[in-house]
């Protein structure tokens, strides 16, 4: 039975970085900073995203393309707390809680595409 996205424990861990991030922007620091508010919730939706579009193409090199996407993606959440941090947006200790989960989905995408990578199968030559 193929499992689908929505059990993947990355996508779920991905969905709780949206959720931090949506709380994270709550602060009234942020108000007017719609851009930054814009972004950063783009790509943290984009995380969950890519791990859920890529696995519908049932192909382990497409689903690791995604995958490749959704990492760099995580990467554009954390630069954007580093950056929050630089101009003292927000609470630093929640923007640290979020730049951890935004390297522990990372790992863990890196993780699976490994495992991905794996598990392609080989053309019979």
């Amino acid at each position: 039975m193929t499992k689908n996205f929505e059990n993947f424990p990355v996508y779920i861990k991905s969905l709780d970085l949206i959720e931090k991030v949506y709380i994270f922007l709550q602060s009234q620091s942020f108000e007017k900073e719609f851009e930054f508010n814009n972004q950063i919730k783009r790509a943290s939706f984009s995380i969950s995203n890519n791990i859920a579009e890529g696995s519908e193409y049932n192909n382990n090199r497409q689903f690791i393309r995604y995958l490749k996407i959704a990492k760099g993606s995580c990467a554009e959440v954390k630069s954007m707390l580093i950056v929050s941090k630089r101009l003292k947006l927000g609470d630093e200790n929640k923007a640290e809680e979020i730049i951890a989960l935004s390297r522990e989905v990372s790992s863990n995408i890196s993780k699976f595409i490994k495992y991905l990578s794996e598990n392609i199968e080989k053309p019979n030559l």
